[in-house]
């Protein structure tokens, strides 16, 4: 029986989240091809039996390399997906998850699907967003597996309750390795995975009144901080917080744009948010074409006093 193999990504030891959404997306393979999902942490990780089984895995394994080496990760997914006999491999669409896929595909040789939004389990296709999200591909890869990154927040763990079977397995040897990982993020969860998104753009008018956006971001827990390419080129905010085309892509739960215009360009990285709250001194802005809410007002007058009002919910 062929079965469907997620890689698990994790950053010092804990289970990075898109990983569930990916085990999601291969329950949902699975039960409609008979399969069964199996996940692998290339590397050693503390992994919670239950809530990997919830998510979606049958069986868990982890690997026990020390540390992450992307083409050790790589050589030592095939080996598995080989092992296992998959026809499917899966992995978040993560700047680690991107780095891996291509290398996966290329050790398997086979052809991948990148950054998705969608799959067909019954016609075996990926579906992903192109030009700006103005147009959408739909893909069947030609090959013994097909091996994709899906996009985060557009997938959902399984919600079932089980537990899933863990045990060990031999990492591949890599020639590279990852030493160590600076965080800009300041605490805050990656604005390509958080649920809520603050996100400022050049109507904040210069980089000392971000403490306005940082003040509604804490307001809301688990809120992740946004900015527009205007922004970072400016040196206001680094680019690890971009949102647009050149960017991040994100799509919240919750999307609050505050002094942004809403070029293209930005849109393309957000407008898969599922409620938009736009905030900008001019009424004609493109943004408010796309938003679910919008408040016409300056950004540095509407920001304190939305700060104060969530502060008074005590979300």
């Amino acid at each position: 029986m062929s079965n469907i193999l997620v890689v698990l990504e994790s950053r010092e030891g804990s289970l990075r989240a898109a990983s569930l959404e990916a085990l999601g997306a291969a329950r949902t393979f699975a039960d409609q091809r008979g399969s069964s999902v199996i996940a692998l942490a290339t590397e050693k990780c503390e992994l919670d039996a239950s809530l990997l089984g919830g998510a979606g895995a049958d069986k868990v394994l982890i690997a026990d390399a020390a540390g992450h080496s992307a083409d050790g990760a790589a050589a030592t997914a095939a080996r598995v997906a080989k092992e296992s006999d998959a026809t499917v491999v899966l992995l978040s669409a993560t700047v680690r998850g991107r780095d891996l896929t291509a290398r996966i595909a290329a050790l398997l040789g086979t052809g991948f699907a990148a950054d998705c939004t969608a799959a067909d389990a019954e016609a075996m296709t990926f579906t992903r967003p192109e030009f700006g999200g103005k147009a959408f591909t739909t893909i069947k890869i030609n090959g013994p597996v097909a091996v994709a990154s899906l996009r985060g927040n557009f997938f959902a763990a399984a919600g079932r309750e089980a537990s899933a079977e863990m045990s060990e397995v031999a990492s591949e040897a890599g020639v590279s390795m990852v030493t160590e990982i600076s965080s800009q993020t300041g605490g805050r969860p990656d604005v390509s995975e958080a649920t809520k998104v603050v996100a400022g753009g050049r109507g904040m008018g210069e980089a000392e009144n971000w403490s306005m956006i940082e003040a509604v971001a804490d307001a809301i827990p688990g809120c992740a901080l946004g900015a527009s390419r205007a922004v970072v080129d400016s040196g206001w905010r680094p680019h690890s917080e971009q949102v647009g085309q050149t960017g991040k892509t994100v799509a919240p739960e919750l999307y609050i744009a505050a002094g942004i215009s809403g070029a293209i360009q930005h849109l393309a990285g957000m407008n898969s948010s599922k409620v938009i709250v736009a905030i900008n001194k001019d009424a004609e802005a493109p943004i408010f074409k796309h938003a679910t809410y919008g408040i016409v007002g300056d950004a540095l007058e509407v920001l304190p006093a939305l700060a104060d009002e969530l502060k008074k919910l005590g979300l």
